[in-house]
């Protein structure tokens, strides 16, 4: 950990639908920087964040977006131009990353499991089904479950799919078709080359959407997950590989989907995140914490990772 005190930017906020998490997750990390001493700049971007950046200076940039621009390159890409040094991935893993019909495409052909599935433009589904029900509709580039819909012959969405019914089909002219993967949410968070473990995430009800992410008492965290140790070790084993494989730096976190009827060939990675939340409920800092690393030591640790790599890829 590096010893010297640093002037650091903490970049949070922004304009997306994950506002609200990422003004929580800037909180939590400006707060654990200033325990260790460091000169913190908290700044909610807007659209004049190059001159605010530009007037403070910062020795390094902690990334605290979440969804674009923050999460898909254009930030990124301007830090690069700026010289400034920051945390989390860079701005190609950031474009691919953020992406999950990309992310597919780079992952899939090297043995990573992940469900099939189209992209469909959002009038077909007012016309016939892309997939055989139950299928799973996701916006191709948001996250936190952010405009996930479940179609199922039970539900009350139509068949086909009724204009006036609320869903993503009304916010995005284009959607992720992908099938319904019965069974259980599983995630892993990878730091560096390190797999931290697994986490098992139980909603109280429905499924593991915004409000279940990040509304208290709306999930149960049972970390670590109360599964097989070969489902454990595969978790992190494609955790891991797919960190590397996509170029991600810092900290990352995978989701999957595990259909425990069968075995180790029902799990599915669904997605990597390369800007996880650092909120309280938030999943990296839980498992830190289940290996000994406390939340400020973690906020440090990507704060160094991100000085040792220069803050660019």
């Amino acid at each position: 950990m590096t010893e010297r005190t640093l002037h650091i930017a903490v970049l949070m906020g922004g304009w997306s639908s994950e506002r609200p998490v990422s003004l929580m997750s800037g909180a939590g990390v400006a707060d654990a920087l200033e325990s260790f001493g460091h000169r913190v700049t908290r700044i909610d971007m807007d659209r004049d964040v190059a001159l605010r950046l530009a007037e403070v200076k910062p020795d390094v940039v902690f990334n605290a977006l979440h969804g674009a621009p923050g999460e898909d390159g254009t930030v990124q890409g301007m830090l690069d131009l700026m010289g400034l040094p920051y945390t989390h991935s860079g701005l190609a893993t950031s474009v691919i990353a953020i992406d999950k019909q990309l992310t597919k495409q780079a992952l899939v052909p090297h043995g990573i499991p992940m469900p099939g599935g189209r992209i469909v433009a959002t009038e077909e589904l007012f016309e016939r089904d892309p997939l055989p029900r139950p299928y799973v509709l996701k916006p191709v580039n948001e996250g936190s479950s952010v405009g996930v819909a479940i179609v199922t012959d039970e539900g009350n969405y139509g068949n086909p799919i009724a204009r006036e019914a609320t869903g993503p089909w009304q916010e995005f002219d284009e959607l992720l078709a992908e099938p319904f993967i019965r069974g259980r949410e599983l995630t892993t968070a990878v730091l560096g080359d390190r797999a931290l473990g697994v986490t098992e995430l139980r909603p109280k009800s429905g499924f593991y959407d915004f409000d279940a992410k990040y509304t208290e008492g709306l999930t149960e965290h049972v970390c670590p997950a109360e599964i097989q140790d070969e489902i454990a070790e595969a978790c992190k084993a494609i955790a891991v590989a797919a960190h590397q494989r996509l170029g991600c730096r810092g900290a990352s976190r995978s989701d999957f989907r595990w259909d425990d009827s069968q075995g180790v060939e029902g799990l599915f990675l669904l997605e990597v995140n390369t800007q996880p939340g650092m909120t309280p409920l938030s999943l990296v800092p839980e498992q830190a914490r289940a290996v000994g690393m406390s939340y400020p030591q973690l906020v440090q640790w990507i704060v160094d990772e991100a000085l040792a790599h220069g803050g660019a890829r």
